[in-house]
C-alpha cells in the first residue's frame, strides 16, 4: 500500500491535532481513494512459503491475520497514536476489552493493584471481582487524595489504574503526582481517558505509562459502533499486551475501525461544541438542583486541577435530586433528551447510574464511590444549548424542582 506523505512520524507529529484527526496515519492502496478503504478480509495471501514463515517469524514485515494485523485497524492506530502522543496502539472491540486487557495482560497470580475508587460499574466489578480470581490483590483508594495512592502501595504493587474524570461522580485525578508515585514504586500506570478523550486530555504528557479507551464514546461519538483502545510504549505493546491479546483475540473489526476513523475526523468539533453546551447547561441548572457537580465550573470542588490538566471542563455532568423515585420522575419527563446508558454522543443522553451504569456493583459500593439514589448523569451532545435547558427545566418542574 502506498501511504501519503503522512507516512513518516516525524512529519505527521508536526502538525496539530486537528489535522492529525483528519489525516494522520492515512494508507492508500494502488486506485488512490481520498477516504480510507475498509479491508474486509480474515486473512492475507503470501508470494511464497518463505515469505509466510518470515512474518510468522517476524523477521519480514506484513500482514498475517486479521486477528493481529488488518491495514484498517492499522490506520486508526496509527491515528490514535499521533492524537494521543503514543508509541504505539492496539485497537479493541470495546472498551472494556481495552481496560481489562492492559490489565489482565501486565497483572499476574500474587501481584498487586491500586486503583481510584470511581470507576465505571464493569471496571469496579474487573477490580473488585475479577482480578481477585486470579490471585491478584487489589486496593482501593479515594482517588482524589494523592497520599492515598502513596500509602496504598506494597512491595508487589505492579500497577495503579485510575479514570478521570470519574465516571459518573467526576472525581479529579492528580494524573501527574499519581504518575510520580506510581513509577517510584515501580507500577504501570494506566488511566481510563474516556471522559475527556485526547481533545481535552492527554495522559501520557502527564506521565502516565498506558492509556485505554472506550472509543465508543467521543471517538465515534454518535451511537453506532463499539469499539476500545489502549496505546503505551512499544516495547510494553508488543511484549506484555500482545503477549496476550494475540492468544485470546480482543481485535477491532475492520468495519468498526473504519466508522471510527471517519469519526475522528469530526472529533475535536465535536468535542469543543459540547463541551460549550455543558457549561451553559450547568451554568443553567446549578442553581435549580440540589448539587451540581461539572469540573468546568469554579463551585467544582477540583475546578483547579481540573483545568490544570484538561483544556475544558468535559461533556459530562452529574446532578443530584432527592432520592430514585425523583430521579426517575425526572428522566421519564424528558421530551428531547434520551434516556440512555451511553455517552459522549452527538445527541445528549442522560442516566440513573445507580439503576444502570452501576447496578452491577454493591449499594455499598455505589456509597463509597459517591453514587446516591438521587445522582443523575447528563452526557451533553450538540443540540442547541437552549432547547436543552428549557426540556430539562420543564423536567426538573414536573418532577418537584
Amino acid at each position: 500500500m502506498k501511504r501519503t506523505t503522512g507516512q513518516d512520524r516525524a512529519i505527521t507529529r508536526g502538525w496539530h491535532p486537528a489535522t492529525q484527526a483528519v489525516r494522520g496515519g492515512t494508507a492508500r492502496s494502488e486506485w488512490g481513494e481520498t477516504s480510507e478503504a475498509i479491508f474486509l478480509t480474515s486473512g492475507f495471501a503470501y508470494d511464497s512459503a518463505g515469505q509466510a514463515a518470515a512474518r510468522f517469524a517476524g523477521t519480514e514485515q506484513g500482514m498475517t491475520y486479521s486477528r493481529l494485523q488488518n491495514p484498517t485497524v492499522q490506520m486508526l492506530e496509527e491515528r490514535l497514536c499521533l492524537l494521543e502522543g503514543a508509541e504505539a496502539c492496539r485497537a479493541t472491540a470495546t472498551g472494556m476489552a481495552a481496560m481489562s486487557g492492559a490489565l489482565l495482560s501486565h497483572l499476574s497470580a500474587g501481584d498487586h493493584l491500586v486503583a481510584g475508587r470511581a470507576l465505571f460499574g464493569s471496571c469496579r466489578v474487573l477490580v473488585d471481582t475479577i482480578l481477585p480470581r486470579f490471585g491478584i490483590q487489589t486496593t482501593v483508594v479515594d482517588g482524589r487524595d494523592v497520599d492515598a495512592w502513596a500509602k496504598a502501595r506494597q512491595p508487589n504493587t505492579k500497577a495503579f489504574f485510575l479514570e478521570t474524570p470519574a465516571n459518573p461522580t467526576l472525581d479529579i485525578c492528580d494524573i501527574a503526582a499519581i504518575s510520580a508515585i506510581g513509577k517510584d514504586a515501580g507500577a504501570l500506570v494506566v488511566v481510563d481517558n474516556a471522559f475527556a478523550s485526547p481533545v481535552l486530555q492527554r495522559p501520557l504528557e502527564l506521565g502516565a505509562d498506558v492509556v485505554a479507551h472506550s472509543a465508543t464514546k467521543h471517538m465515534d461519538g454518535q451511537g453506532r459502533v463499539l469499539a476500545g483502545a489502549i496505546l503505551g510504549p512499544a516495547g510494553w505493546m508488543n511484549d506484555t499486551y500482545m503477549a496476550m491479546a494475540r492468544h485470546t483475540g480482543p481485535v477491532l473489526s475492520a468495519f468498526n475501525a473504519w466508522v471510527v476513523l471517519k469519526s475522528l475526523e469530526t472529533m475535536d468539533l465535536r468535542v469543543r461544541r459540547a463541551v460549550d453546551n455543558a457549561t451553559a447547561v450547568a451554568k443553567a441548572l446549578e442553581a435549580r438542583v440540589p448539587k451540581l457537580l461539572y469540573p468546568g465550573l469554579p463551585s467544582h470542588p477540583q475546578h483547579e486541577l481540573a483545568m490544570r490538566q484538561m483544556s475544558g471542563g468535559g461533556t459530562i455532568i452529574a446532578l443530584f435530586v432527592e432520592d430514585r423515585v425523583q430521579a426517575h420522575a425526572l428522566l421519564d419527563a424528558l421530551e428531547l433528551i434520551d434516556i440512555s446508558n451511553n455517552l459522549g454522543d452527538s445527541r445528549s443522553l442522560m442516566t440513573h447510574p445507580a439503576s444502570s451504569t452501576h447496578a452491577s456493583v454493591s449499594p455499598a459500593v455505589r456509597e463509597e464511590m459517591g453514587i446516591t439514589e438521587g445522582m443523575l448523569r447528563l452526557s451533553v451532545g450538540l443540540e442547541d444549548h437552549r432547547d436543552l435547558i428549557a426540556d430539562l427545566s420543564q423536567a426538573l418542574e414536573k418532577a418537584g424542582l
